[in-house]
């Protein structure tokens, strides 16, 4: 995990170098920076040091032509050892995974994200062309503005802050090139989530399947060069996440957080007993939310009243992990491919249902996915999501829905078939405990509520919408106060129901 920034257009490394420190949290273990001679171009890094800590630090350049070729990458390459053999025969100068996805980048071109298995934004120079490209779902963020004939990217919208306000989100699942002599730019997808088929209707086979497909995007996500451990907040998905990883990991690390007697940090302290694991505790206090609030809102970048009360415990369980890893799988995902959200059961169509979690998981990158991105990262830390491995994705869009939410399904029925896929792996109480999302079991949603301060005045904020009540009209308030100019912070801003479909 990293921070990333490029300029094109004018070769300016105060310019780079000073938005790189409007980032410097993505990357506590290094800067680089680097100058190509032949374009108008400067790349820069702030790295956090996951594969190869001590050689792969960032721009790479090409060993062939140094000041012509070179990269610059956010994420995690899974199989980034499976295309370093491709190019044995090539001399590397690290270890790293984002070395091979320069060499695919360098020989196949924009061709090469269809051949990239994993999460990641990256820029890329060889001579007078860019190749920049997002990960298919949208897991690590990018973000591109033009201003005074340059084109800018990076990782964040505030390393913009004083550039420019024309600020644009990078599109999950596309890959853009750029003529660096002409300016001319082509951004094109070369993913996009599967179209449901309700091909899987029987149980066993889905379940199955499910087992299988699950434990293999969680063993890739293991790969690790420094401490690894996982969010653990109790509910279905982090524990079946972490079931898998203590299959292939011994003395795992587990984290939880919550107020004192909230469920979540009861039933995470069951599932870690039950497994065995190395289990934190952070137990959160109405002062410690209010100190924090102007942090998380910055590092958040959204008023979004739904996605801060998610954020606020999020932020909370990774500085508590960063205490003692610097990587931690997550269950993020799973709610959207095997309806798991209590709105879910209003749908009485199942293509209905089924076109709806096509819509959100498309839709992740920048409402959940910037959560987590952005808690995380605010702590020099890197969060995987195997539930968003691209495998389980097709396979969550293959089953019925009938097999997701049952007709006429109560409380504790919801991802029907995940529960069932994993029954032996857990405690029953957890394998069909009620679903609570993460600000309601952690007991976060009810005390953001309370501290609100009375009389939080309801007017339009900057990017003209109307806040939904009160709470969010204090969230966007801290968030102005916080950024002074936050004009493509408040434009950017997602919610969750946008375009819902039905």
């Amino acid at each position: 995990m990293c921070g990333i920034v490029g300029l094109f257009g004018e070769s300016d490394e105060t310019s780079v170098r000073s938005m790189l420190q409007k980032i410097s949290h993505r990357g506590p273990d290094g800067e680089g920076c680097q100058q190509l001679d032949d374009v108008e171009a400067v790349l820069g890094h702030r790295r956090l040091a996951i594969i190869d800590p001590a050689g792969g630090h960032q721009p790479i350049p090409d060993v062939h032509a140094p000041d012509r070729r070179a990269i610059v990458s956010n994420g995690m390459l899974y199989n980034y050892r499976q295309l370093r053999e491709r190019f044995s025969a090539e001399p590397f100068v690290t270890s790293s995974d984002a070395e091979s996805i320069f060499k695919v980048c360098l020989t196949d071109d924009v061709a090469a994200v269809d051949q990239l298995d994993g999460m990641f934004a990256f820029l890329v120079v060889k001579e007078d062309r860019l190749i920049a490209a997002r990960d298919p779902i949208g897991i690590k963020p990018l973000y591109f503005a033009r201003a005074d004939g340059r084109l800018l990217f990076a990782s964040e919208i505030k390393a913009f802050e004083g550039v420019s306000t024309d600020v644009e989100e990078f599109p999950a699942g596309h890959v853009l090139t750029a003529d660096l002599n002409t300016g001319e730019c082509l951004l094109e997808p070369f993913f996009e989530v599967p179209e449901p088929r309700s091909a899987i209707c029987d149980a066993a086979t889905a379940a199955a399947a499910i087992r299988e497909t699950l434990e293999d995007s969680v063993v890739k996500r293991l790969q690790s060069d420094v401490p690894l451990g996982c969010f653990l907040s109790g509910g279905l998905d982090s524990s079946i996440i972490t079931a898998l990883a203590c299959r292939h990991q011994p003395d795992m690390h587990t984290f939880a957080v919550g107020l004192e007697g909230s469920s979540d940090l009861l039933a995470a302290r069951r599932v870690a007993d039950f497994l065995g694991t190395q289990h934190h505790e952070l137990r959160i206090a109405a002062d410690d939310v209010r100190q924090a609030l102007p942090q998380i809102l910055y590092h958040l970048e959204s008023y979004d009243r739904d996605l801060v009360r998610s954020a606020v415990p999020c932020w909370f369980v990774s500085q508590l992990a960063a205490e003692h890893v610097t990587v931690v799988l997550t269950g993020e995902g799973a709610d959207e491919l095997f309806a798991g959200y209590a709105y879910h059961k209003s749908y009485h169509d199942g293509a209905a249902l089924m076109q709806e979690l096509h819509r959100s998981i498309g839709a992740m990158h920048n409402v959940n996915l910037q959560r987590v991105d952005r808690m995380t990262m605010a702590h020099g830390l890197e969060a995987r999501v195997p539930f968003l491995d691209r495998d389980v994705i097709d396979l969550g869009m293959q089953i019925a829905p009938e097999l997701k939410l049952p007709p006429g399904a109560v409380s504790g029925d919801e991802k029907w078939i995940l529960r069932k896929a994993f029954e032996d792996l857990l405690p029953r109480e957890i394998v069909w405990r009620d679903k609570e999302q993460f600000d309601e079991g952690s007991g976060l949603s009810v005390l953001m509520q309370q501290i609100v301060p009375a009389g939080e005045p309801l007017t339009p904020l900057p990017d003209g919408r109307m806040p939904r009540s009160e709470e969010e009209a204090w969230y966007a308030r801290l968030l102005h106060d916080r950024f002074g100019e936050a004009s493509a912070v408040f434009r950017l801003t997602a919610r969750w129901e946008d375009n819902r479909v039905g």
